[in-house]
This record gives C-alpha cells, structure tokens and sequence, in this order.
C-alpha cells in the first residue's frame, strides 16, 4: 500500500532524516520507533505531504505521491495525526471532527461530514452531541480527538504520529487497543484501512 524509497530530508546542514525506505501492507500495523529527534515526524511530514523530500519517493498505492500537498494527499487516502493535538478550542467536538470530515475528502455535503464525524466520535469514545465541548479533555481525549478528526476522512492509510505520548500505562493500554480495534474494524481488504503509528 504505501513505499517509501530512499527518502531523505535535510534543513542546511542538518540531516533530519537520511534514506529511509520501508513498506506497508494493507491491514498491517507498523511501529516507529526511535528516541526524541530520531526524525518519526518528519517522516510523517514527508509522507503526508507537508514537507517535500530532499531525495527519494512516496508512492501510495502504486502512484508517486512525493510533491503533493498535504489536502492532494490526504484525499488521496491518508490521514494523520499530530504529536500536539491542536483542535479548535471554540468549536465543539462534534464541529471540529466535522471541518475536518468535510475538507479532508471530497465531500460537498455538511450533512454528511456531520454523519461522519458522529462516527469517528464514536469509534474513540468521545461524546458526539453538538454541546459536547474540548474544555476539560485531558491528554487521552485530545488524542481521541485528533483520531477522530483523522478517521472522518476515511483513510486508507493512517499515520497516528505519537499517539501514545504523554499519557499514563492505563491510558496507553487503551490508546493502543482502539487502534487495534480500528484495524480491525476497518483493515479488512474492502475498507483498505491500515493503521501505522510511531512511538
């Protein structure tokens, strides 16, 4: 499903990441693993599109995705999430989850998004009534959060970048769970959902 060939990305002099090449299979799991400033994000920036490799190629599903923006790619069938969960703090999670439904796909329709972001919310536990507010989610919702707003787009492909950072074992066991559970909910070769993370 995707392949990442030999990519590399350099800011001046400094090397961030250097000739990475992997694969992943549809259904598979992958993890990432590396200490603080290893270059796991900017892997993600790279295969989302938010930044353009220096060298090497993307392809996603047969096509070369390299210098496509992010809105291209993430239409394209992958969606991410972010390290620092940065929802909008004056929409509801119901509103929130549904911007991203909307914008991250083809859709042109609010009633859909909002069908569709009722089950992203769901899917992660969240509360999905129109009042149901970000005040006073912790570090487990608002990872949660960045899920669901990931999962509305409904993506082939998801790269959950430090989904279990900055949350205790309990909360860990919880977050790895439901992404095991959105694999296979939604992993299977008709839905063509893999989940990959990095920690």
């Amino acid at each position: 499903m995707l392949r990442v060939s030999g990519v590399t990305k350099s800011f001046g002099g400094f090397l961030a990441v250097n000739q990475v090449s992997f694969e992943v299979k549809e259904g598979e799991i992958l993890g990432l693993i590396g200490p603080n400033g290893s270059g796991k994000s900017t892997l993600f920036n790279l295969i989302s599109g938010t930044l353009i490799p220096t060298a090497g190629r993307v392809l996603f599903q047969g096509q070369d995705i390299t210098n496509l923006p992010p809105n291209k790619v993430c239409h394209r069938g992958i969606a991410r999430t972010f390290q620092i969960p940065r929802p909008f703090r004056k929409l509801s999670l119901l509103e929130n989850v549904s911007l991203s439904a909307y914008f991250g796909s083809d859709l042109d329709s609010e009633t859909e998004a909002r069908k569709r972001a009722i089950k992203a919310l769901e899917i992660v536990h969240l509360p999905s009534d129109a009042g149901a507010s970000v005040d006073g989610l912790g570090a487990a919702g608002l990872k949660k959060l960045e899920l669901a707003r990931a999962l509305s787009t409904q993506p082939k492909l998801l790269l959950a970048d430090e989904s279990l950072g900055g949350l205790d074992h309990h909360e860990m066991d919880q977050a790895a769970d439901m992404l095991r559970r959105i694999r296979t909910k939604w992993g299977s070769p008709s839905s063509g959902l893999n989940t990959s993370w990095g920690c």
